[in-house]
């Protein structure tokens, strides 16, 4: 009686090959995150196909959707990838030297352009083959972190956003008005008369008018004349800078790009914004490169 051919090894570059495109959604991207060539990936969904019976991602327009058997298999497939990773490097004493891995952070611009140097500057001289890569602000879900597409969530962080997340406050911020250097509130004290007798631009990612300092200028029976809506600190600045125009900004967040202006303390109370803070996923709570890597963002933001 001939006994049935043993099955041949599974290839494990095929489930990392796998955990790229579902987290990438494109061939190209998936090649990028891993070095390989986009033929090379190519060949290697082809093999995924095979192994699986299954088309794993199809074309939905320009890009790649993953089937339903592909999305079922998408967090436990990071998982086994996470711990396959921490397997690897085991629990010894890490050596900052030899980190050699890509870190995504996602931030606003003001984060980025107040702190991205001090830890860029900081992984150049003690992880020179680590790679950090920040992302913008834009859909701020809990996936994001679960599959490990980003390493920490920089930001006010909603504490709705699941009740794994790692939270861990970086600083409290206040806001201060910005107006060009040569603005008249830049050579008198700012009362609220003066306040709310010139323009205002409002700086809101989701395109809103108004915020607290209106609520508390409304108990007072005052209101404030907010003429434009951008969506970023530099676009805020932008028009200040050639305008009489002032312009509403937390004063950490935003230090370096409001260098050549001229700030002032608010002449209405309003409530101080949320925290900043960083949030991350359990998997990586003792993975000691993350843990480098959250204490490098600490120490370039400490709450003064």
């Amino acid at each position: 009686m001939t006994s049935p051919s043993p099955s041949p090894a599974l290839d494990l570059n095929l489930l990392v090959a796998l955990d790229a495109l579902l987290s990438e959604g494109s061939v190209a991207g998936a090649a990028n995150r891993i070095n390989l060539s986009p033929p090379a990936m190519s060949r290697q969904l082809a093999r995924i196909r095979h192994l699986l019976d299954d088309p794993v991602l199809v074309r939905a327009g320009r890009g790649l959707v993953p089937t339903p058997r592909a999305e079922a298999l998408r967090r436990q497939l990071r998982q086994l990838i996470q711990d396959a990773e921490n397997l690897v490097r085991g629990d010894g004493e890490l050596v900052p030297a030899q980190i050699d891995r890509t870190f995504t952070l996602r931030a606003s611009d003001g984060f980025v352009g107040t702190f991205g140097a001090a830890i860029a500057q900081a992984m150049i001289e003690q992880a020179p083959k680590a790679r950090l890569r920040f992302v913008a602000e834009g859909n701020e879900d809990v996936d994001s972190l679960r599959d490990g597409s980003i390493d920490l969530d920089i930001g006010v962080i909603d504490a709705a956003m699941g009740p794994e997340i790692r939270l861990q406050t970086l600083f409290r911020d206040r806001f201060v008005g910005v107006v060009r250097p040569n603005h008249p509130l830049a050579r008198q004290a700012v009362t609220v008369e003066a306040f709310i007798a010139y323009p205002h631009v409002s700086i809101s990612r989701r395109g809103r008018f108004e915020g607290p300092v209106d609520a508390a200028l409304a108990l007072q029976g005052l209101r404030r004349t907010i003429s434009v809506a951008v969506a970023n600190f530099a676009d805020g600045l932008a028009i200040v800078a050639k305008s009489d125009h002032i312009v509403l900004v937390p004063a950490r967040s935003s230090g370096w790009y409001r260098r050549d202006f001229h700030a002032f303390d608010l002449p209405v109370k309003i409530d101080a914004p949320p925290p900043i803070s960083i949030a991350w996923h359990p998997r990586y709570e003792k993975d000691a490169a993350h843990r480098w890597l959250r204490a490098r963002v600490r120490s370039a933001c400490p709450d003064l």
